[in-house]
């Protein structure tokens, strides 16, 4: 699999900034909504027949490395 900033691309004329595959109009938030709602990968890219099973992937390992980087700050 390539790595995920290959295929995950942000642009800001392409859904206001949002990271986006392969700067297609889908967001990674779009696929990862899918993912939560129980949607296969299998079936999203029947949906999406654009995307590739790499694509879905890749949003997955974008999402990760995001995860990494979230701090939460306690306001007590």
């Amino acid at each position: 699999m390539k790595p995920y900033n290959e295929i995950i691309s942000i642009n800001p004329h392409v859904r206001s900034g949002k990271a986006c595959v392969r700067n297609l109009r889908i967001t990674v938030s779009d696929v990862l909504g899918y993912l939560a709602s129980g949607m296969t990968t299998q079936e999203i890219i029947v949906d999406f027949p654009e995307l590739t099973v790499e694509d879905v992937q890749a949003c997955l390992a974008y999402a990760v490395e995001s995860e990494k980087h979230v701090k939460f700050v306690s306001t007590q």
